[in-house]
């Protein structure tokens, strides 16, 4: 009975090793590539493959839905606190140009990252790197386009978007298309809505995708 406890404490300790053994920092760099969109909070999630915290086609989560309509990332936080290995949240909102960075622990080649972001002013759209595995020992560059929520109408109203611009509504019980999508960007819908707020327009805040630039780079050890 002893020498069982013995080799299983042994088995343990080996297996605790072995786990820090595969980790490693990686440094996520975030570039705002668009010519008139602002990114919310972002979120950088390190992860195993078995999580996806969104998928093309089908409904976002109600977390999913707070952060793509009003750039909350604390529940999307609780989400993912039981699977993933390290969260951390750029607290900075990223102007056109501007670069944020962050560094986070993953485990290299069979570990994932999965980044997101609200893109304001929108109704529902956000960047993301959706789980992509982590670099086993070089640089990965990763352009990713603008997503689109599917929980609220594109109505491009300053009353429906959050944010320094608009200053309006973030999260709404509104429906949108019902799943998620690839952003389609700003369009010409005028200039006010039937209740006199204004409507923004594609001439400053259009994109053509892809809108952030990310570089994940594994640091040495």
């Amino acid at each position: 009975m002893f020498k069982k406890s013995i080799l299983a404490l042994l088995l343990a300790v080996s297996s605790a090793l072995t786990v820090a053994q595969e980790t490693a920092d990686f440094e996520v760099i975030i570039t705002n590539i668009t010519p008139g969109q602002t990114f919310t909070p972002q979120l950088v999630v390190t992860h195993p493959g078995t999580f996806q915290m969104f998928r093309l086609g089908l409904p976002a989560s109600e977390a999913m839905e707070m952060m793509a309509e009003g750039g909350d990332t604390g529940p999307l936080t609780d989400e993912v606190a039981n699977v993933a290995m390290d969260v951390q949240t750029i607290a900075r909102l990223l102007e056109p140009g501007q670069t944020s960075r962050v560094v986070v622990a993953g485990v290299p080649r069979t570990g994932f990252i999965t980044i997101v972001g609200m893109m304001i002013p929108t109704n529902d759209s956000f960047f993301a790197l959706n789980r992509v595995r982590l670099p086993q020992t070089a640089t990965a560059l990763h352009f990713v386009p603008a997503y689109d929520a599917g929980t609220e109408e594109n109505d491009q109203s300053c009353q429906n978007m959050p944010g320094p611009r608009c200053g309006g509504i973030g999260y709404t019980e509104e429906t949108g298309e019902g799943f998620v999508h690839i952003g389609n960007g700003f369009h010409d819908l005028g200039d006010e809505d039937d209740e006199g707020f204004e409507v923004l327009g594609p001439k400053t805040y259009d994109w053509r995708n892809s809108v952030a630039r990310i570089v994940v780079r594994r640091l040495p050890q």
